[in-house]
């Protein structure tokens, strides 16, 4: 990026920064997710570090927090607290790693090692004790000077209100071999003793506290962070008493002779503070600390509260010292983070696809971000009703979600951050694949082109027809199915059916033997279920579910076919939209001529036989990575035991199935009762050992 052009971004990331963090760390107001404001803080650092004179005075990495309202008395911290630095990567974390090892000497670098610990989404805070007894308690504030909330923070349980008594301590720490800790203590070295932690609420409480605000009308907290940092900064200390709160300690800023950050953690564990101790590790180098990495991310769930990644530290304190500060964060610490599950990028262009359907989709094209650990390059936009609720523009700053971790879309656009080079999107007239005509139906949304010759159409719906969920022929891939259609050798499905060896010689890459293999591979998949029959048609509205529950209502073609508005209503979850969508499909004579040429062709529609099975009866939705299988086998295995699938959550489903990074369906889940399980549960219930 030119210098100017870096130097316009850099104020303007600058202010939009300062303004949400002024809102969620003074104000307890959060407008945006934390995973967006880390991206835009993450992109303001690499200007920064690519521009270090273009640093402005009042910049977010200049400063930890916003300034303490007036409310509470003002308290000095005995150091800086500061903030730390985000990883996001392996890369970024070899790059922190070779940073710090430039600026110690041949004899140091080889002592690193690292202490590694669960990331809090909390409130930090600092505790002063005087003599064993807390005298005084503050948030973080600027990092220099918080706000005094020794009262609220009094009623956290598990905030020590006296410390063990000196003795005791002393003789734990030297059984743990920390004796020169131990003679510090003896010797009074902790008279003034200030420590260093996190307010936090768990999960369990912080959904036991909404549902509470629910049945009495108020509004709901956004996440435990917030509920905690609200709680703390109220006036009446009852208030936070009633509001669940805890609290875990990770850092000893006074000097009582330790020599690393471990032996801290041991201090603040022996002396009487809650730790995460056993949560934490001592990693001796960078492959170990990706494994603690790695762990958490796959099982943070097990975690009673919410963590956004974890701290690596240089463990020898030493070194942490010699290595200094950069701005207001310290070199030798860093804050890894999960994979973001919301980031901000720029939208390049906006193109229009054209569906099996003739359904014209927006696509934003996204210079490229990675969003829940997937490199993120196109969202769906959906039509041009929700680009005009959105208000982006192409060039404009838009941050970027996967709906239930898989679907990329865009959330807002960062209109502040506009150069007034953007420009606007407007839906073509005509279908951009075949210049054919265009409708909005009325009570539609989507604009759709009607030709139904329409290359795009064919393409998509014959992908469709051939894809897993209905007829799974392997070997018709999008290039193939687009060289067929250049061809002239297939328009609609009936003609796959029809292919010979010969055929297929003028297609590119086309030898004698995979010819052959293609062949036998579309006449493998003539026999073929009914729900997977009626998915493959692409009827509107009609997805696998859809398609399941009519073969189980209706048992065979025919009766669909002749199937009433009435009756299909009669099926689970199909109303009147979908109910008349199917109705329009089968009275279409194109459409019931299709069906007649695929049985000419020797295609045979098994009936079907409501199964008996473990799961009959049951829906579940999976969310999450698992281990054992992917999500799709998954959701195959529960259909093979007659149980049923469904991918939202709500009160009609019996069981949310949670892997790793089960994302807001785990949330959902919780609010609407639904039961939770794990993969481990899962696979016994399925082999039908529960």
């Amino acid at each position: 990026m030119e210098r100017q052009a870096a130097k316009e971004r850099i104020a303007k990331l600058a202010k939009l920064i300062n303004h949400h963090r002024y809102l969620y760390h003074v104000l307890d107001r959060q407008e945006i997710s934390d995973q967006a404001l880390d991206s835009l803080k993450k992109e303001l650092f690499d200007l920064e570090t690519a521009h270090p004179d273009l640093v402005l005075p009042d910049s977010p990495s200049q400063r930890v927090e916003g300034k303490p309202q007036e409310k509470f008395e003002k308290l000095t911290h005995s150091s800086p607290m500061l903030s730390l630095n985000d990883a996001f990567s392996e890369s970024d974390m070899a790059d922190w790693q070779e940073r710090i090892g430039r600026l110690l000497s041949d004899a140091d670098r080889v002592r690193i090692d690292f202490y590694c610990e669960p990331k809090l989404d909390g409130l930090a805070i600092e505790l002063i004790y005087e003599d064993g007894i807390l005298v005084a308690g503050a948030t973080r504030g600027d990092g220099r000077v918080g706000e005094n909330v020794t009262s609220n923070l009094k009623t956290i349980e598990a905030i020590p209100l006296r410390l063990r008594a000196a003795e005791d301590i002393a003789a734990d720490l030297r059984a743990a071999g920390l004796e020169d800790m131990a003679s510090a203590v003896v010797r009074g070295g902790w008279r003034r003793l200030a420590v260093r932690g996190e307010v936090v609420v768990t999960r369990r409480d912080f959904d036991a506290i909404n549902a509470s605000q629910r049945k009495k009308g108020l509004p709901e907290f956004a996440n435990p962070r917030n509920l905690a940092a609200g709680s703390i900064r109220q006036l009446d200390p009852k208030i936070a008493a009633s509001r669940r709160l805890d609290s875990n300690c990770y850092k000893l800023a006074t000097d009582l002779g330790q020599k690393t950050h471990e032996e801290e953690h041991k201090f603040l564990e022996i002396a009487g503070f809650k730790t995460n101790n056993k949560f934490s590790r001592f990693c001796a180098n960078m492959q170990e600390v990706f494994a603690f990495y790695r762990h958490w991310r796959d099982h943070r769930g097990r975690l009673p509260y919410e963590i956004d990644g974890i701290v690596v530290a240089v463990n020898q304190n030493d070194l942490f010292e010699k290595l200094g500060i950069a701005g207001k964060s310290p070199r030798a610490a860093i804050a890894y983070k999960f994979p973001l599950k919301q980031a901000a990028t720029i939208v390049e262009d906006i193109v229009v696809q054209v569906g099996r359907t003739g359904a014209l989709t927006p696509v934003a094209i996204l210079r490229p971000v990675k969003v829940g650990g997937v490199m993120i390059s196109r969202a769906t936009l959906h039509n041009e009703d929700e680009i005009r609720r959105l208000g982006v523009k192409i060039g404009d700053t838009v941050i970027v979600g996967r709906a239930g971790d898989v679907i990329p879309g865009i959330i807002a656009a960062l209109a502040e951050l506009r150069t007034g080079a953007e420009t606007a999107f407007k839906m073509p007239e005509i279908c951009p694949m075949c210049g054919g005509k265009t409708e909005k139906k009325p009570g539609e949304a989507v604009l759709r082109c009607i030709n139904q010759d329409c290359f795009a159409v064919q393409k998509r719906s014959l992908q469709h027809f051939v894809s897993r969920g209905a007829f799974n022929i392997d070997g018709l891939g999008e290039k193939i199915i687009e060289q067929l259609i250049d061809q002239g050798l297939v328009r609609g499905p009936v003609d796959i059916f029809g292919l010979k060896e010969g055929d297929l010689a003028p297609l590119a890459r086309f030898g004698e033997k995979s010819a052959r293999n293609l062949v036998e591979s579309v006449n493998a998949k003539k026999t073929i279920g009914l729900p997977q029959f009626i998915y493959a048609l692409g009827i509107r509205n009609a997805g696998e579910q859809t398609a399941r529950a009519l073969a189980e209502k209706f048992g065979n073609i025919e009766n669909i076919q002749k199937a009433l508005p009435e009756d299909l209503q009669a099926v689970a979850d199909i109303g009147p939209v979908v109910a008349g969508s199917i109705r329009r499909w089968f009275a279409d004579r194109k459409n019931t001529a299709v069906i007649e040429g695929l049985l000419s062709a020797g295609v045979k529609i098994l009936p079907h036989r409501k199964a008996a099975g473990a799961l009959a009866g049951k829906t579940f939705v999976i969310t999450g990575t698992l281990e054992k299988m992917s999500r799709q086998a998954a959701k195959d295995a529960v259909r093979a035991a007659a149980g049923n699938v469904s991918e939202t959550v709500s009160r009609n489903a019996d069981y949310l199935v949670a892997g790793a990074n089960p994302g807001s369906k785990l949330e959902k889940a919780r609010q609407s009762g639904v039961e939770i399980i794990g993969e481990e549960d899962f696979l016994k219930m399925i082999s039908n050992k529960r």
